[in-house]
């Protein structure tokens, strides 16, 4: 709700403003309650990103600006004039409704395509059982709030209501049973929430249930899903009076035209709204990604041993040529040095030392045969 991220002097703040309005300090907001870019749904108390905020559908925060003071002073000025808040309202909750139909019907063809058909008479039994399990939960819920309120009467009446339906549900339950084979009765059967688009199973307890229709996510919806119902009475109406009292400003030349929010305005709730997103998206993958480095860090651990041993090994074998090399060059030294006495010419003299040098390569030397320079 409004309040889930202020702190409590921030809370006392706007309780103070959803009393006495913007102004109750003496001095004007620089912000109306009539500007673009305040949210006409939350001026009625029935914006989505309120209702939903911290559930399963969760629609982050919305573009437009939510102030208590903003409400009350829309609840004081509507008094003395009628500024059809009510119309954008509809629009904006017609909208946002028709999406989540839409994904509930995709939810039901899913359904349809992943689980195992049943025959029409097994159905609506299956249907039946459903019907009944989502009354005990609707009944339970209301039980509760109830109870909590401090009617505990009316509370009583209706948990005597709840074991009648239980009754009535236990033989449904055998009678579903007994139609079809024990492997697929076993098999969760789940069916769509037409209020809130949630999956219900037909083995799901009371107790689930009542949790359920007792829940922030069902209650949203079904407080978003009446007052569109709300609206809907008198849309028709309601736009005709807009459209004369449009008319009749502009003729009298008191109609403000609404202005769209300077870009700045624009470019920041924009950003915001990126940063959410992303934030969103970051936390999804978190886990993923943890994953994945734990196996990157020991494959990488493996590699890193591997090549460090190649690197002794060229080490080592590079060290090896360097000692051998300098043994071959001594043994060529002292040869030339032990035949350059003699009294042969020089030419001979190479000759006689590269057929010796030539002699060890075959026995198992690694380097060529040395010619010292005459």
């Amino acid at each position: 709700m409004y309040f889930r991220s202020m702190t409590a002097t921030d809370q006392m703040r706007a309780m103070l403003d959803a009393m006495m309005g913007t102004a109750r300090n003496g001095e004007a907001s620089s912000v109306r309650f009539n500007d673009h870019n305040v949210c006409k749904s939350f001026l009625l108390s029935c914006c989505p990103h309120d209702l939903l905020a911290a559930t399963r559908m969760d629609i982050g925060e919305c573009s437009r600006i939510h102030d208590l003071g903003l409400r009350a002073d829309y609840e004081l000025a509507q008094k003395s004039k009628d500024y059809f808040y009510d119309v954008d309202a509809f629009e904006h909750l017609s909208a946002f409704v028709a999406d989540c139909d839409r994904k509930t019907e995709s939810s039901k063809i899913k359904l349809a395509e992943t689980q195992e058909m049943l025959s029409d008479e097994v159905t609506t039994k299956a249907n039946l059982v459903h019907d009944l399990a989502e009354q005990i939960g609707k009944k339970l819920a209301s039980a509760e709030q109830m109870g909590a309120e401090g009617e505990v009467e009316e509370s009583m009446k209706l948990m005597e209501e709840v074991e009648e339906i239980r009754k009535v549900k236990a033989e449904a339950e055998q009678d579903y049973r007994n139609s079809m084979p024990a492997s697929s009765y076993q098999q969760q059967k789940l069916r769509v929430c037409e209020v809130c688009s949630a999956y219900l199973g037909i083995h799901d307890n009371d107790r689930r249930l009542a949790d359920h229709f007792g829940g922030k996510l069902h209650l949203g919806f079904i407080q978003i899903r009446e007052k569109l119902e709300e609206l809907k009475k008198n849309k028709d109406e309601r736009l005709i009076l807009k459209r004369e009292a449009k008319m009749f400003e502009m003729e009298r030349g008191e109609y403000e035209i609404e202005r769209p929010p300077p870009p700045e305005d624009r470019r920041r709730r924009e950003r915001s709204r990126d940063r959410s997103r992303e934030k969103r998206r970051r936390s999804r993958s978190r886990s993923r990604d943890r994953r994945k480095r734990s196996r990157s860090r020991s494959r990488g651990h493996r590699r890193h041993k591997r090549s460090r041993s190649r690197e002794r090994r060229r080490r080592s074998g590079s060290r090896k040529r360097r000692v051998s090399q300098g043994q071959h060059d001594s043994e060529v030294k002292v040869q030339w040095d032990s035949v350059g006495k003699s009294s042969l010419p020089s030419c001979q003299l190479q000759t006689i030392i590269k057929l010796n040098i030539s002699q060890k390569c075959r026995e198992g030397s690694e380097h060529p045969p040395f010619s010292p320079p005459l």
